[in-house]
């Protein structure tokens, strides 16, 4: 007997309240007894860590290991009998089926769409918690953390230690005890819709860091020409210097701080001058930075790993902010079109919190600033480095549908967006009397006051306002997981080794 599951994919990934529609395909070769064909919609999260068995242990080389699995997403519907049938037979009857090809669609629709939130729970096979790395059987402890939001999106990346995963899984029961069951999975894609945007108040949050340049270094000499030589020494004559510029700097994004996959970055750079001067100003270079950090525990133990995207990185720009005619201007914007035809890479996923594993962001940006006059710059690069946190929507925006039934559902009060305190709302924002430059070392740049936040509890998509609601309809975003490098740890479920994975690959998966 072959099993296998041809899985519709009208998209490159699935998404909530997406229909999962396919077909299981089985061959027999001889007279088969069967008692059913039954399809599982999955969805699981699985960390493993590796950790000291205790704070006195004496072999420190001897560490115990956590394994916690969480089955976010849990759906069965049986193809084989059909519901006509099993009104007529007991439950413990077995069917004699020909030898023959035989297909059977299915269909995971209504409540049994992809959903909104998780649906974790401690409902855990032994299977399940089972894990195999090497010639060592590993079973997972039952928890009871359990967090209820919205599902996470797919996740690799990190071999042997952390992986949310999606599939669907078709088993054909055999009657008989010394038969195995057959069994075949098809894994793909999950990024979810993003939660409900707040209303703009143009406000900003900001980062901010002040500088003053180093007095009385000299300007980098041009390389004289041929007939330099012969120019008279009195068009030379010494300048007394001021005082070097002081400045401000802020990197500002739209307040709460989100930012969406696979679109340009809504931000605004302002440099302001605090000081006169004669000397002007010079952007050198900018980077612009995507810090992610995955939490990962399993049970009592815990790690973050971390990882970055570059967004942009030019240098030697020689880019003056300011003209000495511009006596009475103080602030300059940074001209945008540096990064605002730049998307996020689409391997960034969003960002999410289930029950063993979170993801979170940070946005740093790097500008490296020179000054001096125009064909005399100086030698002095100064870069500020600047960091705040955001988060990070999928871009896929529910069904407006989905939006009036929340609204009709909740107060008005509790409309707004259950966001992270998010820091310095001030449309204008005052210039820090305390001053961060020459004496302090680098740090990383100072957010504002955080905005009071009421006491209403944040809102989510109720999976019952969501039964009788459509699928998404309108553009997707691109998401493709970073690829695993060759020879990262690997697992099978059948027994053999093959290093240590988490997950099986698809064809090799063989107990639920």
């Amino acid at each position: 007997m072959s099993v296998r599951i041809q899985l519709d994919k009208p998209y490159a990934h699935f998404t909530n309240l997406d229909y999962i529609t396919g077909r299981v395909v089985f061959s027999l070769t001889t007279d088969e007894s069967i008692s059913g064909v039954i399809v599982k919609l999955e969805g699981e999260s699985r960390t493993r860590l590796a950790g000291p068995r205790s704070v006195y242990n004496d072999r420190p080389d001897k560490n115990k290991t956590e394994i916690e699995v969480h089955k976010l997403l849990y759906k069965v519907v049986t193809v084989f009998p059909s519901p006509e049938i099993q009104r007529h037979v007991s439950g413990n009857a077995s069917y004699t089926l020909s030898p023959g090809q035989y297909e059977y669609p299915f269909q995971f629709k209504a409540c049994s769409k992809l959903p909104i939130n998780n649906n974790c729970s401690n409902n855990n096979t032994m299977f399940t918690n089972l894990n195999v790395a090497g010639l060592r059987m590993e079973m997972a402890r039952d928890t009871y953390r359990h967090v209820k939001k919205t599902l996470p999106p797919s996740m690799n990346g990190f071999p042997g230690e952390a992986e949310i995963k999606y599939f669907v899984k078709v088993t054909v029961v055999r009657p008989q005890l010394w038969k195995e069951n057959r069994r075949s999975f098809a894994d793909f894609k999950f990024f979810p819709i993003e939660p409900p945007r707040p209303p703009d108040t143009k406000q900003e949050s900001y980062a901010r860091r002040q500088h003053q340049f180093t007095k009385g270094l000299a300007a980098v000499p041009q390389r004289k020409g041929l007939f330099d030589s012969f120019k008279t020494a009195s068009t030379a004559s010494p300048v007394e210097e001021g005082d070097p510029p002081r400045f401000s700097i802020d990197a500002r994004l739209p307040n709460p701080a989100i930012i969406t996959c696979n679109e340009p970055l809504p931000l605004r750079i302002l440099v302001q001058r605090l000081n006169e001067g004669s000397e002007m100003i010079f952007l050198q270079m900018l980077q612009i930075d995507l810090i992610g950090y995955t939490k990962i525990r399993a049970h009592e133990l815990s790690r973050t790993e971390s990882g970055s995207w570059v967004i942009t990185s030019v240098s030697n720009l020689k880019m003056p902010l300011w003209d000495p005619e511009d006596a009475g201007k103080k602030e300059v914007k940074v001209n945008s079109r540096l990064w605002d035809k730049v998307p996020l890479p689409n391997t960034v996923a969003p960002s999410f919190d289930t029950c063993n594993v979170s993801r979170t962001y940070e946005l740093e940006v790097k500008v490296g600033l020179a000054h001096g006059m125009p064909g005399k710059i100086k030698p002095e690069l100064i870069v500020l480095p600047l960091r705040m946190p955001v988060q990070i929507f999928s871009g896929i925006a529910p069904p407006e549908a989905l939006l009036s039934a929340m609204a009709a559902s909740r107060p008005p009060a509790s409309l707004n967006v259950g966001m992270q305190p998010s820091f310095a709302v001030h449309t204008t924002p005052p210039t820090p009397t305390t001053p961060t430059y020459n004496s302090l070392p680098p740090q990383p740049g100072e957010y504002g006051p955080p905005q009071p936040t009421g006491d209403d509890a944040p809102p989510s998509y109720e999976d019952a306002i969501a039964e009788d609601i459509g699928p998404v309809d309108g553009p997707r975003r691109e998401y493709n997981q970073p690829d695993v490098p060759p020879g990262a740890p690997r697992l099978s479920n059948d027994g053999k080794s093959s290093g240590e994975r988490l997950f099986p690959e698809t064809e090799s998966r063989g107990h639920s």
